[in-house]
């Protein structure tokens, strides 16, 4: 069973100044969201496979797809690998890859003896 994640109050705290202003209707609870995001991408499932706890996944999608557009993601990745850091460049390499499990036999041709 995958553990759920969620973000402290004191990480929310380093997180907030980067949220775009509420505009009109209040937003739903930003931990419980953000928690949510990060437990689906950290884990690789999709957005319908999140858990309850999260609230319903079409708005933890909504908010992945609307701050993304908005940069807010690349705002908080960039300000938080800076923080305390005398930089030009900040890379941060979020590279998965999955393989299949018969990947490692493909370089091996049909009929041959391994040798």
């Amino acid at each position: 069973m995958i553990e759920r994640f969620w973000l402290t109050e004191a990480r929310m705290e380093r997180l907030r100044p980067f949220f775009p202003k509420s505009r009109g209707k209040a937003r739903v609870d930003d931990r419980r969201v953000l928690s949510g995001i990060i437990h689906l991408q950290r884990n690789g499932l999709m957005w319908k496979d999140a858990p309850r706890e999260y609230g319903p996944h079409k708005t933890l999608y909504n908010r992945w797809v609307r701050w993304g557009r908005m940069g807010v993601f690349a705002t908080i990745m960039t300000e938080l690998a800076t923080q305390g850091q005398d930089a030009e460049m900040v890379m941060i390499d979020a590279t998965h890859l999955k393989a299949h499990r018969t990947a490692s036999s493909m370089a091996v041709q049909k009929g041959d003896a391994g040798g």
